[in-house]
């Protein structure tokens, strides 16, 4: 089955989700974080098919949340490691963890915990306003348009509604 491209989206949701959405990225993305870079070790972890995690990686690599590292010649032999934006989608993917022990715990509960290094307690992943500090929920924001705002594949009927213009590929917005 093929998934729906999100590449022409002018969303950054889609625009992310066309770079970690596939089922298998954030898994791949964990597995990396909790220090497991050898190919076979994330296959074997996973049960994942050594040509599926092969185009995994590459389209990882390529969209630069994922690095390949030579750790041995013959035969050549790579470790994978995330980059500062493979790094960057940890605490996404931490908060997505804290969503799913709260509303998708499996059997027995949560299997990770996670403790702060700076302080040594555990916690739970929130968002957080980068202005005041304080936690934030959907009913507590409000979304603007911003600079590059305007109707587009899976934003045209909110850009009506906020009588933004219409998005030309290629094209720089305001």
């Amino acid at each position: 089955m093929h998934r729906t491209s999100f590449a022409e989206m002018h969303c950054s949701i889609g625009q992310s989700l066309e770079r970690v959405g596939e089922w298998w990225t954030p898994l791949i993305v964990r597995d990396i974080y909790l220090g497991l870079h050898r190919f076979d070790d994330i296959a074997e972890n996973l049960g994942i098919s050594r040509n599926l995690l092969t185009r995994r990686f590459d389209t990882l690599v390529a969209d630069g949340i994922v690095e390949r590292r030579v750790y041995q010649q013959r035969p050549l032999r790579h470790e994978y490691h995330l980059t500062a934006a493979g790094q960057e989608l940890v605490p996404v993917l931490m908060a997505l963890m804290a969503w799913g022990d709260k509303w998708a715990t499996p059997a027995g509960g949560p299997p990770v915990r996670l403790e702060h290094d700076e302080c040594g307690q555990q916690f739970t992943p929130e968002v957080c306003c980068s202005a005041c500090g304080k936690p934030v929920t959907a009913d507590a924001v409000t979304a603007l348009s911003g600079p590059g705002a305007a109707a587009g594949p899976g934003t045209t009927v909110l850009a009506r509604r906020h009588d933004l213009p219409a998005y030309r590929p290629g094209t720089p917005t305001v």
